[in-house]
């Protein structure tokens, strides 16, 4: 079964052991993501994003060039194996080669730091995706959960609270329609609900939430509503499953629920019930997780293809959701 995953934060594993001094190996390694796992576990496309903790990094700017850096790295080295994507063509060029496709994607979307002209310089750079926000307020609009308020982060109520109020910024909405103008394709994952409803106001294409679940199963504020699966389903866009325990089953008590496949089938027959099997596509979040993974790596990602062949899922059904849903997306929005 080919896969196509919408997120991971290998790149910036890569580029943390590399500043420890460890030698970096894209072809084989300790992640959850090297080459040879991508290759057992039949990837045609990986999407990997460049994450930079804006505050964290006295020149974020600087922090994202390292990692785009990382990204061509490693991808030049292993050429023979890898190939990015700039065009929905690139991705069936690479295939006919015999070669994954990786896609490359933007985790925080403010480190254009309010400039359209640093917006199109990332897509001559290759970028592809973009989520609007990560886990703080930017210029471009506001996430449900703000790392500003995780000292709370044990407290359930902290979890689910949503942001109804904070729409996207003046320049948020240049900056989404620039997006859409350029062919890059609009990530809602970590943006607020009021941020939603105003990308789907203010675009016409489809978006995805690349690494996201369904709220009414795991209620915490990074997953979506009903009426927000809906609506995305509505304007075609696909919201990728995400492999992290805490947005498959809401702890109890302490953070970091372990993530099982179980669970993530039940989000995918709910989600399925709810809007339509189009919806549904991968985003695992690898290497950007650590709670224990029944899925413990890439190469085990067929693992879940055959749960949900066993919970009834027909071939075609099971084939959109590891593959064909996103690439219909792709193929409209890509340029």
């Amino acid at each position: 079964m080919k896969v196509v995953d919408m997120h991971c934060d290998t790149v910036l594993g890569l580029l943390e052991e590399e500043e420890k001094g460890f030698p970096v190996n894209f072809l084989d390694n300790d992640l959850h993501i090297d080459l040879h796992k991508l290759q057992k576990g039949q990837y045609l496309l990986q999407n990997f994003a460049l994450f930079t903790d804006q505050k964290k990094r006295e020149i974020p700017e600087e922090e994202t060039m390292k990692l785009m850096d990382m990204y061509y790295r490693m991808l030049e080295e292993n050429e023979d194996i890898i190939a990015p994507v700039y065009t929905y063509e690139d991705i069936e060029k690479n295939e006919k080669e015999g070669k994954i496709s990786a896609l490359l994607t933007l985790e925080d979307g403010g480190v254009v730091f309010d400039s359209l002209a640093m917006l199109r310089n990332y897509y001559r750079m290759g970028v592809r995706m973009i989520a609007l926000t990560w886990n703080y307020p930017n210029g471009i609009g506001y996430p449900n959960l703000s790392m500003d308020d995780f000292v709370n982060y044990k407290e359930a109520s902290f979890l689910q609270r949503v942001d109804t109020v904070n729409v996207l910024t003046d320049f948020g909405l240049d900056y989404i329609q620039e997006m859409e103008r350029l062919g890059m394709i609009i990530d809602v994952s970590h943006l607020n609900d009021a941020g939603f409803y105003d990308v789907l106001k203010y675009t016409t294409k489809p978006f995805v939430a690349s690494h996201s679940n369904a709220r009414a199963l795991c209620p915490v504020a990074r997953n979506l509503s009903d009426d927000m699966i809906i609506a995305l389903a509505q304007r075609g866009g696909v919201m990728g499953i995400n492999f992290c325990g805490d947005f498959l089953d809401l702890p109890n008590k302490e953070p970091h629920s372990p993530s099982r496949i179980q669970d993530m089938v039940a989000h995918i027959k709910y989600i399925r019930d709810l809007a339509g099997i189009d919806v549904i596509a991968l985003g695992t979040d690898f290497d950007g997780i650590n709670c224990k993974l029944e899925i413990e790596n890439a190469s085990q990602i067929q693992k879940l293809a055959v749960a949900l062949e066993e919970e009834g899922f027909t071939q075609e059904e099971i084939e959109k959701i590891f593959y064909k849903n996103v690439l219909r997306v792709y193929k409209e929005v890509l340029k």
